[in-house]
């Protein structure tokens, strides 16, 4: 096999050669490494290798829906026992931090038979919507190398939609599966809050907003690995029914007709894109045109309200990470990024009652969203503002940082977080991906499908939003778009 036949698999295609012995693991793991050797200088998608870890697996007998393909995991939340880990910062990547057991999420991976051969790039902490970490460098875009990735899973899209491997671990907390895979044009699910594990280290993320699952090229290789990796553990704070059928199974029934809203507007009244706006419409025509019925309608949700509560929290919880890590390596501000040092100084002087008061919130929020889909079954939008930006198109103004710095140096950067300036911070920081947010708040599932390529060749998704657990209802329509418009072809395209 060689690279242009490899590259036209998804990984059960590749699984299936495996089993039915027309290939060997090894030859797999090869061509995944001859591609990587090729084209990753120019990504920067995998920044951790385990290449001499993957080739004794490779050798090894593998079993379950992925035996045998080529995998990669995340620098975040996603340990591999003995492997380095940075979680995109240079505090953590100075102090060689190296964990001693495999994250939960991990080991169903492994079990799911496939064979890791590094982690890929993320922003610092995955605060951003971009991969551009000070300690690793920008994740670039394989349809455009002055383009990023995205964030915050912006190493492994780069990797998929390069046809290293057909499928990765990725994680969203705020949009970081679905926002990369609509710049890189995956497909990428967001499960329930619930869904997938969290443990050893957890319990939950961010109050259920933050879930894991990986992108991948098709439909099918997401629904399989749900599939293999969904159900709490000892440590799971939250706990959700299963399917009563397997989503691999479910996705080969076609969908009911389906009464789908749909809105193009920022919920933050920032500005989208023509392509973004053409995205959609063309998603709705083409559900339309499969019998679906679309209706132009929102939820009845202060879209500027949920982002500011949304950040608070977030904020607030980056205040603590980043003072336990201060705790477990010995490291001070100066190893940590400018932008990540003023958001963990926000979010520490948010007080025990704001915070609570933005969680009753995140619950009247999903109140809304409950009543909206009595009257829908899926609710429509762009998956980002615009396609993606360019590398160093988002970056802190250089006349704020010694603002920025003189302020944090006498414990006053907070201040930059009053009164109307909170509103004008919001806007700036979800401006680029202001529709995602909405799905963590209120834990319900959600997609980004890649259904659309501007006239310059970039990809933008279309974001679905279903009610909570009805991971099978985004599933089984995502299979039915696909077929309806193959994307896999697309990456026939990518010239690298």
């Amino acid at each position: 096999m060689n690279f242009s036949e490899y590259v036209q698999y998804d990984g059960l295609g590749l699984a299936a050669l495996v089993k039915n012995k027309e290939i060997h693991a090894s030859e797999l793991l090869k061509i995944a490494l001859e591609r990587n050797e090729k084209v990753n200088p120019k990504l920067n998608a995998i920044i951790i290798p385990m290449y001499e870890q993957a080739k004794q697996r490779a050798q090894q007998e593998r079993h379950g829906a992925f035996a045998g393909v080529p995998f990669l995991v995340k620098d975040l939340f996603q340990e591999y026992q003995g492997v380095p880990t940075s979680y995109g910062s240079n505090s953590l990547k100075k102090f060689n931090y190296t964990p001693d057991f495999n994250a939960e999420i991990v080991n169903r991976w492994e079990n799911a038979g496939i064979i890791t051969f590094g982690r890929t790039n993320t922003p610092e902490f995955g605060i951003k919507g971009i991969t551009e970490p000070e300690a690793w460098g920008a994740c670039r875009n394989p349809w455009n190398l002055k383009h990023n990735s995205g964030g915050s899973s912006g190493g492994s899209a780069s990797a998929v939609a390069a046809g290293i491997v057909p499928i990765a671990g990725a994680g969203d907390g705020g949009g970081s599966i679905r926002i990369p895979a609509s710049y890189c044009g995956l497909f990428g699910l967001k499960p329930s809050r619930g869904r997938t594990p969290w443990g050893p280290q957890y319990s939950e993320a961010m109050h259920g907003a933050a879930m894991q699952h990986v992108l991948s090229k098709s439909v099918r290789d997401s629904a399989a690995m749900l599939d293999a990796v969904h159900g709490p553990e000892q440590s799971s704070l939250f706990r959700i029914q299963s399917p009563e059928q397997k989503y691999i199974d479910i996705i080969q029934q076609a969908p009911k007709k389906l009464r789908i809203a749909f809105n193009t507007q920022s919920p933050i009244g920032t500005k989208v894109s023509k392509d973004a706006i053409q995205a959609v419409e063309h998603t709705a025509k083409l559900l339309e045109s499969l019998g679906h019925i679309v209706v132009e309608d929102q939820p009845q949700i202060n879209g500027l309200e949920l982002a500011k509560d949304f950040i608070t929290t977030w904020f607030s919880q980056f205040s603590y990470m980043q003072a336990q890590i201060k705790l477990m390596s010995d490291t001070t501000d100066d190893d940590f990024e400018l932008d990540s040092v003023a958001l963990a100084a926000f979010g520490a002087k948010t007080s025990a009652t704001e915070y609570i008061h933005t969680l009753n919130n995140w619950g009247s929020y999903s109140t809304q969203m409950n009543l909206f889909f009595e009257q829908y079954d899926l609710y429509l939008t762009p998956s980002t503002a615009s396609v993606a930006p360019k590398n160093g198109e988002i970056v802190t103004p250089a006349w704020q940082k010694p603002i920025l710095k003189a302020l944090l140096k006498v414990g006053k950067a907070h201040y930059l977080a009053q009164g109307k300036l909170v509103d004008k911070m919001v806007q700036d920081n979800l401006s680029w991906v202001p529709f995602t947010q909405l799905a963590n708040v209120t834990g319900l599932p959600a997609m980004s499908v890649p259904l659309y390529w501007n006239k310059n060749g970039l990809p933008l998704g279309s974001q679905f939003i279903a009610p909570f657990g009805r991971e099978d209802q985004l599933l089984q329509l995502a299979a039915q778009l696909e077929q309806a418009q193959p994307w896999m072809p697309q990456y026939q395209n990518i010239k690298i």
